[in-house]
């Protein structure tokens, strides 16, 4: 069974500058993946020699999206991007949510922590 968490990462740049490279194609193509395309209704992650499938449940511009795997046998998981504002400071956040089964999380979280540091590398941060 897989269990949800979320990872918070200090982005300080503007949801504006943030959110295409969560939300578009060639956004997600520059850290996410090798290469994305739009078939329809949905994104297609290419990484070596694999592809998937995920489909865009919700999204609210320069706020957050949410992606479900297509391939995905439960269709209570997905994956979020979330843009958080602290009121007091102002800072720029990004709340990514997950699932993953209980012995791979570890894993999944050092991968998180791989792409994140590509997607700080173009954005500037």
């Amino acid at each position: 069974m897989k269990v949800k968490y979320s990872l918070e990462y200090p982005m300080n740049c503007s949801p504006i500058l943030l959110f295409p490279r969560l939300s578009t194609p060639g956004g997600l193509a520059e850290w996410f993946a090798e290469n994305v395309n739009l078939e329809g209704k949905y994104f297609v992650f290419y990484w070596d020699d694999t592809s998937q499938k995920a489909e865009i449940l919700f999204k609210r511009e320069n706020y957050y999206i949410r992606y479900r795997w297509v391939d995905d046998c439960d269709e209570n998981t997905y994956f979020e991007f979330r843009i958080v504002t602290d009121e007091l400071t102002g800072d720029i956040s990004l709340i990514i949510t997950d699932f993953a089964e209980e012995d791979e999380k570890e894993e999944a979280i050092d991968l998180w922590n791989s792409q994140v540091s590509g997607l700080k590398h173009c954005v500037g941060v």
